[in-house]
C-alpha cells in the first residue's frame, strides 16, 4: 500500500474504521472491523470473524474511494 497512504489512512483511522462498519452494515454483513495495524508495509484490518469476498471487496471499495489514498497500490488478503 505505500507508506503515504499507509501514513494517511492511520492519521484518520478511528474515522476509517467507523465508516467500514458503517458501510458492511449496509450490505446487510455480520462483520465489523474490529482493529487497524500498520507496518512498514501493509495495512492490516482485523474483523470480528472470517469474512466473504463481498466483505473484502465492500472494504476494498471503501478504501480505494478514499479521497487522499492513491489507489493503484492496493491489494487484499483473506486469511482463515
Amino acid at each position: 500500500m505505500g507508506f503515504a497512504n499507509i501514513s494517511k489512512f492511520m492519521s484518520l483511522s478511528s474515522k476509517h474504521i467507523a465508516n467500514i462498519d458503517r458501510t458492511l452494515k449496509n450490505i446487510k454483513s455480520d462483520i465489523f472491523a474490529n482493529f487497524v495495524h500498520a507496518n512498514h508495509r501493509d495495512l492490516i484490518i482485523t474483523t470480528n470473524n472470517v469474512t466473504s469476498q463481498l466483505d473484502l471487496s465492500t472494504i476494498m471499495k471503501y478504501i480505494k474511494n478514499i479521497d487522499t489514498i492513491e489507489s493503484n497500490n492496493i491489494t487484499t488478503s483473506h486469511l482463515s
